[in-house]
């Protein structure tokens, strides 16, 4: 697993300087206008892998003995020898077609993961604005620590602490409510000891990429959270996390934006799978 987590640490180095330059225009374009573009590219982009990536000959094969089948369903339907046996190849023959879908959706899922966590870096959330309510920064440590140390949150011009620290021993977390008060990106300090450990603070409007919690050395997060450097096994601290408001749109809003992804991409490979001679 240790290896794992590295590998994952140094391809988010690479990708999330890819999707800097790459999704950058997202904060300055209308989200509805971004997310298509890119929904629309990604399911072009998706639909020449699966060209290359498939036995695109078989498939072919495939899909005519479909055809010719469901074409003597139709001729031959008062003969019910006949219908049922093309049937029964219609039926097969759709469980190779999932046969021959397996080797590029195992070559698809690596990358479409990727890009949606990028993604979700500009989708999933909003930045904090001045004047918003408070929102809760969790501080997690981790398991093995047999006590919760002292931890000083530095003040910062950004943001002014309401409440906290709030220690919470049986699940080894400390709370602080901090509001926000000025526009820009910004990094909470945690003094812990002599050791300094940061994460990010966005506040402002319309999009910026953020992430809503600074991961431990754990895959599924560090996969999940790819903006920030993870924490190591050996860090006292195991992540920080600061719950940002939901981003309110059916279109490009928390967890919509998912939906919308999907759908766009999978109309636009239809549109150009002829256009490209892709058999799916």
């Amino acid at each position: 697993m240790g290896f794992l987590v590295q590998l994952i640490t140094w391809v988010n180095v690479v990708t999330n300087t890819i999707g800097g330059l790459f999704l950058a225009p997202v904060a300055s374009v209308p989200g509805w206008l971004s997310i298509t573009v890119i929904s629309a590219i990604l399911g072009v982009f998706l639909l020449v892998i699966f060209k290359y990536t498939s036995n695109q000959k078989a498939i072919g094969q495939v899909r005519d003995d479909i055809k010719a089948n469901l074409l003597a369903v139709k001729l031959f339907k008062d003969s019910f020898s006949v219908t049922f046996r093309s049937q029964a190849r219609v039926f097969c023959a759709s469980f190779k077609l999932l046969f021959y879908s397996i080797v590029p959706m195992l070559v698809m899922i690596v990358p479409v993961i990727l890009i949606m966590a990028q993604m979700s870096l500009w989708y999933q959330a909003r930045p904090l604005l001045p004047g918003d309510k408070p929102v809760i920064v969790k501080l997690k440590f981790n398991d093995n620590l047999d006590t919760l140390p002292q931890v000083v949150l530095e003040s910062l011009p950004a943001a002014r602490t309401i409440i906290g620290p709030v220690r919470v021993f049986t699940k080894k977390e400390i709370f602080w409510k901090i509001k926000p008060v000025e526009d820009g990106s910004y990094n909470l300090i945690f003094h812990i000891g002599d050791r300094r450990y940061e994460k990010q603070l966005a506040v402002g409007e319309g999009f910026m990429c953020l992430s809503s919690k600074r991961p431990g050395a754990d895959f599924a997060d560090i996969l999940l959270y790819p903006l920030e450097k993870p924490f190591t096994y050996d860090s006292p601290v195991h992540s920080i996390s600061i719950n940002y408001p939901e981003r309110n749109s059916r279109i490009y809003g928390t967890d919509w934006w998912i939906v919308y992804f999907f759908v766009v991409s999978m109309i636009f490979a239809f549109m150009f799978k002829p256009l490209l001679k892709v058999r799916i």
